[in-house]
């Protein structure tokens, strides 16, 4: 079967790290230590995927915006305590040395910033495993499509020969935005009636479906 794609790019924090829960506390944490009540857990996990400051005027806009250098402050230091607990979804980094072995260039478009998802694959032993990297303090935030066409760049590849794997909206409108075709996971952020409003390939509900579309289709 030829292959349809030559780059596949995933999304960090909810579709290759187990990390959606932790953030909806640290966002909640970082609230109540300024005095504000909480998010609920689901507007806290709506914005996962954005820039940090983005997702923090989103999930807290009453607060004022001199206050909210503050709250990234107590959003950071929540996360470096607990960031040393996360790990990869089941199966992820399997499916990672699979798509290296049919060499596949394989590429992250996320909301994190660069010295955090360096310290995340770091902790997750995949420091070297992706072939180029974008963040939200290098770049536009999700879902702006600078990302995916700093890629396409980078690597000389038209949109429609690339894949953008998402566990949220932000992922899938900005692949949208870019004119490459998306994926969304529903094992992450976003709930998959929230995913079926921007229109992807498909949408799985694990790593291992996951695998198993990319096997079939990719």
């Amino acid at each position: 079967m030829a292959r349809k794609f030559d780059l596949v790019v995933f999304d960090w924090d909810g579709t290759v790290m187990d990390s959606t829960e932790a953030i909806v506390a640290c966002i909640q944490e970082a609230a109540r230590d300024l005095g504000f009540e909480a998010p609920h857990d689901s507007v806290a996990s709506h914005v996962i995927g954005l820039g940090l400051n983005d997702a923090l005027q989103k999930a807290i806009p009453s607060l004022k915006p001199e206050a909210y250098p503050t709250l990234v402050q107590r959003y950071v230091a929540h996360w470096r305590a607990r960031e040393h607990e996360m790990t990869l979804f089941d199966g992820m980094r399997e499916l990672l040395d699979e798509l290296k072995h049919r060499d596949y260039r394989l590429a992250v478009a996320t909301g994190k910033s660069r010295a955090g998802l360096d310290r995340s694959m770091a902790h997750g032993g995949l420091s070297g495993v992706f072939d180029w990297t974008r963040c939200a303090d290098e770049t536009h935030s999700k879902p702006h499509p600078q990302m995916l066409h700093d890629l396409m760049e980078r690597f000389m590849v038209e949109p429609g020969r690339m894949v953008m794997i998402g566990d949220t909206t932000h992922d899938s409108q900005m692949a949208v935005n870019a004119g490459v075709p998306a994926l969304s996971v529903t094992y992450g952020a976003h709930p998959r009636e929230q995913l079926e409003t921007v229109a992807t390939l498909a949408i799985v509900d694990s790593v291992g479906e996951l695998r198993q579309w990319l096997s079939e289709h990719a």
